[in-house]
């Protein structure tokens, strides 16, 4: 276990706009440093499509856990195979709504708070992981490449799901919202409309083909997404619902052709809607993250065909014109907290809530590896290096074996 270091090896950011509370929702957070949604494929198989947390997790996410900290959980199925994903967790099951409940009780024990995340994968799932089932999507269109069991995505293309279909899965993001909340003891739940998801596949215009009210235009390609959160707040409540969207996404064959128009619609629509309909919150992005390519090669490519925002907002976004802060102003107006992820460290963390450009900031890998994240930022410790090939499945190696700052367990 390390030992703290007098000078401290760098700047504490205690007394930065990382360290200020917040209150969003019915949350009161004590700093603003909080744990991404992250895909960790560790949870217990009890039977074909459903796999439960356990020990581990309780184990993993208290570990993470801070006095007036916030986390969001790794994307959890609403369903029997709405994704399909090995060691993915789910709130359909009565043992898993049990786990999960362990777990939300570890994390409130220690006096933090929990969110979780709600997917469905649509296309981004092989049959073979749902029974043997086609996937749906927005469209006919699959992914490129191969799917994680070894097939190509091309074999077995998805297929445009059916109006009734579309009104079923919302319905089914609404009953996994109050199970999350009501029997699984989450603070809150965070719709899964990003990194080329189900409702992802229905925003990006490269994906949706669709010739009906749910394809087409920018009004109709947002409708699904703006149904599931109508419902789910109902369901909950808007103080207790929020939204993951990621305009800029290349991740699983996304490119929208004209992200900062279309993700400005949906943020109208969003901050429009009735005040029981309309979320806490909505978590983006940045630009500038990339699963594959490195930060400048990113804004390049999103600078090579897109467009500015124009008016005011293109005002605060002179050095680039691919940003979220538009996005961000758009939902202020309506008192819409603003959770910006992708890239952040030490370093750019509260220049940007100093700049008013987010309400929180997420952080991911580094919130792997250090378990005492918001300690280390606040006393400006060093931080454990990540170990990527530990990211996805196996066991408690790189996952609850990273160690603490000595004094911070």
């Amino acid at each position: 276990m390390p030992k703290a270091l007098t000078p401290p090896a760098f700047t504490p950011l205690a007394d930065s706009a990382l360290f200020k509370p917040l209150r969003f929702g019915r949350l009161s957070l004590e700093h603003r440093v909080v744990q991404a949604p992250l895909t960790r494929m560790r949870a217990t198989k009890e039977s074909d499509g459903i796999f439960v947390p356990g020990d581990l997790q309780v184990e993993y996410y208290s570990q993470r856990a801070s006095k007036g900290g916030l986390q969001l959980t790794e994307a959890t199925d609403i369903h029997h195979y709405a994704s399909g994903y090995p060691g993915v967790p789910g709130v359909f099951s009565p043992s898993q709504l049990a786990g999960w409940k362990k777990v939300t009780d570890a994390v409130h024990a220690k006096g933090g708070s929990m969110i979780s995340q709600l997917w469905h994968t649509g296309r981004a799932s092989p049959s073979s992981w749902r029974a043997g089932a086609q996937a749906f999507s927005s469209s006919n269109i699959p992914l490129e490449g191969d799917a994680l069991d070894g097939t190509k995505f091309s074999d077995n293309p998805p297929r445009p799901m059916t109006i009734e279909e579309i009104h079923s899965t919302t319905k089914e993001w609404a009953a996994a919202a109050k199970r999350a909340v009501d029997e699984a003891g989450f603070d809150m739940v965070e719709i899964h409309g990003a990194n080329g998801y189900l409702l992802d596949q229905f925003l990006h215009d490269n994906v949706n083909i669709r010739t009906d009210a749910y394809g087409g235009s920018v009004e109709n390609r947002c409708r699904f997404p703006l149904e599931v959160i109508a419902a789910v707040s109902e369901a909950i409540g808007g103080d207790r619902t929020g939204i993951r969207l990621s305009p800029y996404n290349y991740f699983q064959d996304t490119k929208d052709s004209n992200p900062n128009e279309h993700w400005k619609y949906l943020c109208e629509q969003i901050a429009a809607l009735p005040e029981n309909q309309r979320p806490a919150y909505v978590h983006m992005v940045e630009p500038r993250f990339d699963e594959v390519l490195d930060e400048q090669a990113k804004m390049d490519a999103l600078a090579s065909y897109s467009s500015a925002a124009e008016g005011v907002e293109a005002e605060l976004t002179v050095k680039t014109k691919n940003s979220l802060i538009p996005f961000r102003r758009i939902l202020a107006k309506a008192g819409i907290k603003f959770l910006a992820a992708g890239g952040y460290n030490r370093d750019n963390a509260a220049p940007a809530l100093e700049a008013d450009s987010a309400d929180a900031i997420i952080f991911g890998r580094w919130f792997i590896a250090n378990p005492d994240l918001p300690k280390r930022l606040s006393e400006g410790l060093p931080l454990n290096a990540y170990d990527r090939t530990k990211f996805y499945g196996g066991d408690a190696t790189g996952y609850v074996d990273y160690p603490f700052f000595e004094g911070s367990a």
